[in-house]
């Protein structure tokens, strides 16, 4: 089960990024400002709050794993260091090639904080010095995510290509993943807990294509690294932009465009335990390292705090991604988990290993589930009357897709068209080419024009559609 907590109201512009210490929550905005918050006295906000050292939005910030030091990353081509304890700026980095700095982050040791920049371009400093070490070419590709190993031995990284890649300390190629997610990663983390004598990580990430996908990192006997998937996850039923392992990982959450936080058994991989529902899409989110809190960062210029209560069930709960589909387009991960749900987990092997997907489900009957060696004629009688509720139960709004705004997923009131083609709500549109430097929601290319056409053909279609609904 998931409570709020209370709402931080204190930004004028997207959230885009939440990270937690022991003792402090740090948000960051397009409003070019850094906000901290004590998490020992009810989220209170520091009196040197708001911070205001970049010149254009910040995209990322991460606290040192002491706690003494906060980073935070620019539009401005910066990465600014600060002191928790005052407030102060102790140093600015910048990014050689002087391009947008998307994402950084600490070293588990603290002895170095990594940068990746518009230009595809990733810098290594030596944190305690803060002199650069090293700097590499990933390609040229937009580097959005980053992940130190907890044994501090690679860097992972994402672009908006879909690669994602690993890196030693001494910023060369360990291994690459192409096309790890279509139309490009959006964030990647490695979970904390990991077997330290065979070295044997899990990483998680996520992208535009609204999965979630777990990666085995390994270190080979040749000294070698080695990484193969998984898990994938199709808890969310658009793009996913954030990810965040709990401290001890037992627990993974994401974010998305779907305006959800799915928080997955990291344990199980594809078991969804609770879901948060958010006003509109939740950019960041992360966990507390000392206590059973989340916090979730969103387009709405809020973020919301959690209290993770223990257990992992919850009444009348249904995944959010699975809500948002028909029952003939679950997955066969979907029909799994609903089984969970009904107390009928005794059986989701027997239907993962038939392949039974949403349609297969529909189609049931008694004479079926014989075939399914389902033995039980209660059984068989409680599967069937599930099933019927199902089809009794509408999971979807009925909202026809192409009415909706793929970045809000609410019907449109005002649909533009924009230089890729496709067509958005305009205020959507609008706050999203304010913050994400040009770029298409959908493709992730650059907009080679900003100008928007009213689509009065399909504001007529929807007008049509909402009168006889």
């Amino acid at each position: 089960m998931v409570s709020l907590i209370c709402t931080l109201q204190g930004h004028r512009d997207d959230v885009n990024w939440c990270a937690f210490s022991a003792t402090h929550l740090s948000t960051c905005s397009g409003d070019k400002t850094l906000r901290v918050y004590s998490t020992t006295q009810e989220f209170s906000e520091l009196p040197y709050s708001p911070l205001s050292g970049h010149g254009y939005g910040v995209h990322c910030c991460c606290f040192s794993p002491c706690g003494q030091f906060l980073a935070s990353c620019s539009t401005d081509a910066t990465t600014v260091v600060w002191s928790v304890s005052a407030g102060e700026i102790e140093a600015v980095l910048e990014h050689p090639g002087r391009c947008a700095v998307r994402v950084c982050a600490f070293s588990p040791d603290s002895t170095h904080l990594a940068s990746g920049a518009s230009d595809g371009t990733l810098a290594l400093w030596d944190f305690p010095a803060k002199r650069l070490v090293s700097t590499r070419m990933v390609n040229d590709a937009t580097v959005v995510a980053l992940s130190f190993s907890p044994c501090g031995q690679v860097l992972a990284s994402g672009s908006t290509y879909g690669d994602l890649r690993l890196c030693g300390l001494d910023m060369g190629q360990v291994y690459a993943e192409k096309n790890a997610h279509d139309l490009g990663v959006t964030c990647c983390c490695f979970s904390p807990h990991m077997d330290r004598v065979e070295l044997v990580m899990h990483l998680a990430s996520c992208g535009q294509d609204s999965l979630v996908k777990i990666w085995t990192v390994l270190k080979t006997s040749t000294g070698g690294w080695k990484v193969r998937l998984l898990h994938t996850l199709r808890g969310q039923a658009a793009p996913v932009l954030s990810c965040s392992y709990s401290s001890d990982g037992q627990l993974l959450a994401s974010g998305s465009v779907d305006k959800t936080v799915t928080i997955y058994d990291a344990s199980y991989n594809s078991i969804i335990i609770m879901y948060v529902l958010c006003s509109r899409y939740v950019t960041a989110c992360a966990f507390s390292p000392t206590n059973a809190v989340m916090a979730t960062g969103s387009m709405d210029k809020t973020v919301n705090i959690w209290r993770i209560q223990d257990g992992h069930s919850c009444q009348g709960r249904m995944a959010a991604g699975r809500s948002r589909l028909l029952v003939s387009d679950w997955s066969e991960e979907d029909v799994g988990a609903w089984l969970v749900e009904e107390g009928l987990e005794g059986l989701a092997v027997t239907f993962r290993a038939n392949n039974i997907d949403g349609a297969e489900l529909l189609g049931m009957t008694k004479d079926t589930l014989v075939e399914l060696r389902v033995e039980s004629v209660g059984l068989r009688g409680k599967v069937l009357r599930k099933i019927e509720e199902l089809k009794g139960v509408s999971v979807c709004s009925g909202v026809p897709d192409e009415y909706l705004c793929p970045i809000t997923r609410e019907l449109m009131k005002e649909p533009v068209i924009a230089a890729d083609g496709y067509s958005y709500e305009r205020e959507a549109i609008e706050s999203w080419v304010n913050s994400r430097n040009r770029s298409s929601p959908m493709t992730n290319l650059p907009l080679k024009t900003v100008l928007l056409t009213p689509n009065h053909t399909l504001k007529m279609a929807i007008g049509r559609w909402s009168t006889s609904h």
